[in-house]
């Protein structure tokens, strides 16, 4: 719910703050001031192309265009520092904020560091104009705040991250936690001498692309209910892309798996169907062979999906029925 919060309040943020820029590029359009409409331009753009604007940002080409447009906004304000209007320069001051948004933690520093080297050297070379002192010390000690707010940020995130097991979403298990919860299966089922299999679902969505992105995002709930309710209380599933899930069985065989998946495919295809999606839904099936780890059990998975899309999707495919092919006929010498 927290989570939720955040997100609703940081869309309205992004949102007025949207409206306040434009507002601004038209006001210096009036005014006759060309590079503080152009930057305002580019900075709405700039919050435009994020995902707390809209969640469909978080897939490409958006999360480049946003660093392209705020390479773009830090151009403009560089320049400003030599050209004018003065008044622009003060826009530095969230330049770390941004940069420690969209970037890694090493290029954002980096960033900030030129930042601040670009104005003291525009300081340096002018003479007069306090402000301009007087912004170089604001714009410090802003890098400075946005240092201390980065690392609160990452000291939350590590502390918090081992509550953060489900995807808000669709209640699935974080993928984050895939790899070493398979890897503990699969110890416990080579020391218990049990079978294990998993399941790749994953919706046929290249098959038919007249479903709105909304649509089918907007059924991920039920989606994930409709797998927590299929399964046992000690399987789990875990949402590995936006429309692909992967389902953990142990002691089941991949013939049982099979069936399953088989099961849990139609009945997701009768979900989509009751709300008006035409999308179908294929499931890769792979069984804990000896000498397989959790990546290669995942990759066997997810080579079997991949396989039963190929073949036009609304199937189930089990990855040993076409990777194990059936040695060729032996041919008789002759009789002596």
């Amino acid at each position: 719910m927290a989570q939720m919060a955040e997100k609703f309040l940081l869309s309205r943020l992004s949102r007025t703050g949207f409206l306040i820029l434009i507002a601004i590029a038209a006001f210096a359009v009036i005014q006759r001031e060309t590079l503080t409409a152009i930057t305002a331009i580019v900075a709405a753009a700039l919050v435009l192309s994020g995902n707390t604007f809209h969640p469909g940002r978080s897939r490409q080409p958006w999360p480049a265009i946003h660093r392209l447009l705020f390479a773009a906004l830090l151009s403009l304000l560089a320049t400003s520092l030599w050209t004018g209007p003065w008044s622009l320069t003060h826009w530095l001051y969230v330049a770390p904020l941004v940069g420690f948004a969209l970037l890694p933690v090493t290029w954002a520093a980096a960033i900030t560091a030129l930042c601040a080297v670009l104005a003291m050297s525009a300081t340096h070379w002018s003479a007069g104009l306090p402000e301009r002192h007087q912004m170089l010390s604001a714009l410090l000690l802003t890098v400075m705040l946005s240092g201390l707010l980065v690392f609160l940020r990452e000291y939350k995130s590590r502390q918090l991250a081992p509550l953060r097991r489900t995807d808000e979403l669709t209640q699935a298990a974080s993928r984050e936690y895939l790899t070493a919860d398979l890897h503990k299966e699969i110890q416990r089922g080579e020391r218990e001498g049990t079978d294990m299999s998993v399941i790749m679902i994953g919706l046929d969505t290249h098959l038919s692309d007249s479903d709105p992105d909304a649509d089918i995002r907007s059924i991920l709930p039920r989606i994930g209910r409709y797998l927590h309710s299929q399964l046992r209380d000690f399987d789990t599933y875990y949402r590995v892309a936006d429309l692909q899930f992967l389902i953990i069985l142990p002691g089941i065989p991949t013939a049982e798996a099979a069936s399953l998946a088989e099961t849990i495919r139609k009945g997701l295809r009768t979900l989509l169907a009751s709300h008006q999606l035409h999308l179908t839904v294929s499931a890769g099936i792979a069984g804990l062979n000896i000498g397989d780890d959790a990546d290669s059990l995942q990759q066997s998975a997810a080579n079997a999906l991949r396989r039963a899309q190929q073949q036009g999707g609304d199937r189930a495919q089990s990855y040993s029925t076409w990777t194990h092919t059936s040695p060729p006929p032996r041919t008789e010498g002759p009789a002596l």
